[in-house]
Formats: structure tokens, sequence, C-alpha cells
């Protein structure tokens, strides 16, 4: 817990699921409207569908949910970012940059890069190239980034 901000992470549980698929439809709603993805239910189901609790945190300030993120092992190796959602009502004050920062710090510590990706035009990305992402890739929804490990101190 981040206890000057007042904000903790707590393991994910199979019970958070609805909750959060609610918040990511929320959260992501502008983004996919602007993108002509927007789906009422589709945007629920995928979170469903890819939601695993043993790789997901949720974000709690004053002991409530105020968000959730995943951080799972990547395929290609390094770790994979994704569900990265706050409350609206939270977002711009520095919680996202200081979970970041402590997710960033952990995987800093194993030596594996993160890799995400992000809506093209999400105001998110501003939040990823602060902390260091790199495009890797780009398609017509998604940018791909990556961000190295920072060598020890």
């Amino acid at each position: 817990m981040d206890t000057e901000s007042g904000w903790s992470l707590r393991a994910g549980r199979p019970e958070d699921v609805e909750v959060v698929a609610e918040l990511r439809a929320v959260v992501m709603r502008e983004d996919l409207e602007r993108l002509g993805r927007y789906d009422e239910e589709r945007v629920r189901q995928r979170f469903r569908d890819g939601f695993s609790a043993a790789y997901t945190s949720i974000v709690e300030t004053g002991g409530a949910l105020a968000g959730c993120v995943t951080l799972r092992p990547d395929p290609a190796g390094g770790l994979h970012l994704e569900h990265f959602y706050l409350d609206p009502a939270l977002q711009g004050r520095g919680l996202g940059t200081a979970v970041l920062r402590h997710l960033l710090d952990r995987a800093d510590a194993a030596g594996a890069p993160v890799r995400l990706a992000v809506l093209r035009g999400s105001a998110a990305r501003r939040l990823y190239e602060r902390a260091g992402f790199a495009v890797e890739s780009e398609d017509p929804v998604d940018v791909h980034m990556v961000r190295e490990p920072a060598p020890p101190r």
C-alpha cells in the first residue's frame, strides 16, 4: 500500500469480475465509440472472458474499489499489462501514475520488459509514454507498446 496517497492493491477475486467488467465499460466507452467499436455487451464479455484473478490486482482507496490492473506473463517474454482501469472520478490525480510506478518497480526488480496495448487516440497513451513505454507497432485499433526494464540502481 502507498500510505501517502491512501491507495492499496489487493489480489483479485472471482467475485470482482462483474464490478470490474462494468468499470471497463464505463472507462472504455468514449474511446471505443470514437473508433466505432463500442458494443454494450461485448465490452463487458471480453473482460469476463479474459479475467484471471491470479494476475489481477484491485486498486482500492479508502477500502473501496477504485480500479484494477492485470499483469501477467507475456508469451513474448516479460510481462503483459492489461485491464488497467480507474474510476473516472479518480483519474487525473496521480493515482494511475502511482499504481503504474509500483508495478514497473516490480518488473524492473525482475528484469522484465512490460508490454501493453492501448487504444489509438486514448489519453492513457500519454501516461504510458511518461513511464518510458515506446511504440512497438500499431494497427487500426491498438498501439502496442513496450518498456524495457530500468537498470538496477
